[in-house]
């Protein structure tokens, strides 16, 4: 960008030249361009050596720049250590914003990335029913007439030790179909019989469940939901410990639930937010745009909306 107050710009510096060479004289058409001879001057022969753009400010040499032997050593703690520029500019008697600057310019001013993050594995299933996500996720039950959210945090704790609700979920990994409820707990005969439920939901989409991935929470290594399982002819995998990302739909789902429905808008009591959820779940699976499905609903992706199998 040129100076604001720049009489010239690229395409009036060309117009100069053009001028000059077919034969105006540089005070000519310097006048004509509203600057200075000597302005002129400057640009014709700048634009004989071919430098047609503004030079760098920047000064050619900084007296008051750190040794590169100190910056090295520096960025050398830093990676050692993990300490911040307090710790580092202790140590190296430098001013703490010094430091931060120094940090800052070598990409080290942030903690957080200085290991390299392992690459994101993505995997999409080929077709419906073929692996479906299941979790849970702990909601605290909302006493009549509201909590918090509804009186103010005057009464955050009236209802203290009222208990929590578990919400269920299951996600297909190839059309994002989900089904949800909200329950009163995660016991094995609780999650055994949500599977079967929403075994049902998946068949009335014309979907066969083939496989589901869990994490390696109690209620999924119950003897009640292998049974479920052997009864339905599902496969179970679970994930590896620690890694919840394998199982990355249902934990984003989660995160949906939470944002687009339980902390959406604040609700009288319990009831009042386990009715509302069937309707969400509706709009997600017919009309809520999906990311990953191209700005399209799930629905689009199931047997009975998609004959053809076609993504999309």
């Amino acid at each position: 960008m040129p100076h604001p107050n720049a009489r010239l710009t690229p395409h009036g510096r060309a117009l100069l030249v053009t001028r000059i060479s077919t034969g105006w004289t540089i005070t000519a058409a310097a006048r004509a361009a509203g600057i200075s001879r000597q302005t002129g001057s400057k640009w014709w022969h700048r634009a004989n050596a071919g430098q047609f753009v503004d030079r760098s400010s920047a000064v050619h040499h900084q007296a008051r720049r750190h040794p590169d032997e100190l910056v090295a050593a520096l960025c050398a703690r830093r990676r050692e250590l993990r300490v911040g520029p307090h710790v580092l500019g202790w140590q190296t008697g430098l001013a703490r914003s010094s430091v931060y600057a120094i940090l800052r310019r070598e990409g080290l001013g942030r903690l957080d990335r200085l290991d390299p993050k392992p690459a994101v594995v993505r995997y999409e299933r080929e077709r419906p029913g073929e692996l479906v996500h299941l979790d849970t996720k702990m909601l605290g039950r909302i006493g009549p007439g509201g909590g918090h959210r509804v009186h103010g945090v005057g009464v955050k704790d009236k209802f203290r030790g009222i208990g929590w609700d578990r919400v269920h979920i299951a996600i297909d990994d190839h059309s994002r179909l989900a089904y949800a409820e909200e329950l009163p707990d995660e016991s094995p005969k609780t999650t055994a019989a949500f599977l079967r439920r929403a075994w049902r939901f998946y068949a009335g989409h014309g979907i066969t469940i083939e496989r589901i991935l869990t994490d390696n929470g109690g209620c999924y290594r119950s003897r009640e939901l292998a049974a479920a399982c052997d009864e339905l002819g599902i496969g179970h995998r679970r994930t590896r410990p620690y890694r919840p990302q394998t199982n990355g739909k249902a934990e984003r789902m989660v995160r949906t639930l939470m944002a687009e429905w339980a902390y959406a808008r604040p609700f009288t009591d319990t009831a009042d937010r386990v009715a509302s959820l069937p309707a969400f779940i509706d709009f997600y699976n017919q009309a809520r745009p999906h990311w990953s499905l191209a700005g399209q609903p799930p629905i689009s992706r199931t047997p009975v909306n998609n004959p053809s199998g076609k993504n999309g």
